[in-house]
């Protein structure tokens, strides 16, 4: 108990918000790193995620890749990079960090546009839709939702692990973890993994919330129906997809 009032008293302290290197501004550092991070993991996975979905190849690779990257860890990384041009800095820790994300984004991406019914797929191509129309107007909102899940889960992770960023002078909450594990003040370093704790919530509701809003569809609870359906009425079509 002693901990944790020590972590609230820090918390409930307007000075450690708002001085130069307080908690406001590790964390727009810590936001700054993770959107990055997870921006390029996006930009790389979701395109080469989406080619392979649509043509049906490359499922071993995607599966190899996956299982490769998640196998290596972030400080393993991060080392690597200390001795490299790279060096140092919040750039090692986002490139880290990007590939860190790009598995859960890659996997999910390629995994959504399989699972879209091939019969929806034939159906969009007789409609006269080109290869990349089938592809963005009719795979690509359909596996929205799986998509969306890699993207929360890559997010959720970096968020998470940003706080590595610390060990390596890149900035972020890590920071007010690390110093206070220095010089033995728990409360302070517990109220650092509390703060990174309540960020990778709100991403993880945030996203949520976003992956809600593009999954076309009925809405379900505990959000109310789109207008103009109800909750039982059937999925779109092919062509309300489309349009």
């Amino acid at each position: 108990m002693n901990l944790l009032r020590e972590a609230l008293v820090y918390l409930n302290d307007p000075f450690n918000w708002t001085r130069r290197g307080g908690i406001l501004e590790l964390l727009g550092e810590h936001l700054r790193i993770s959107a990055l991070a997870v921006l390029a993991a996006v930009v790389v996975a979701v395109p080469v995620g989406m080619l392979l979905g649509h043509t049906g190849r490359g499922g071993g690779f995607t599966v190899a890749l996956s299982n490769v990257s998640r196998a290596v860890p972030t400080l393993a990384l991060l080392t690597i990079f200390a001795v490299t041009p790279i060096g140092f800095g919040p750039r090692a820790t986002t490139i880290a960090l990007a590939v860190f994300a790009v598995p859960p984004v890659l996997t999910n991406t390629y995994v959504g546009f399989r699972s879209v019914d091939r019969d929806v797929v034939e159906a969009a191509r007789a409609m006269g839709m080109s290869g990349r129309q089938v592809m963005l107007r009719a795979e690509l909102p359909l596996a929205a939702p799986l998509l969306m899940t890699g993207v929360r889960t890559a997010a959720v992770q970096v968020v998470a692990t940003a706080t590595l960023a610390a060990l390596v002078a890149g900035g972020g909450l890590g920071r007010i973890i690390t110093l206070a594990f220095a010089q033995q003040e728990y409360g302070v370093m517990l109220a650092g993994a509390l703060l990174v704790a309540v960020l990778a919530m709100l991403t993880e509701v945030v996203l949520a919330a976003l992956s809600w809003v593009v999954t076309p569809g009925p809405r379900r609870f505990p959000f109310p129906p789109a207008r103009g359906r109800s909750a039982t009425d059937p999925q779109p079509s092919v062509a309300e997809v489309a349009s």
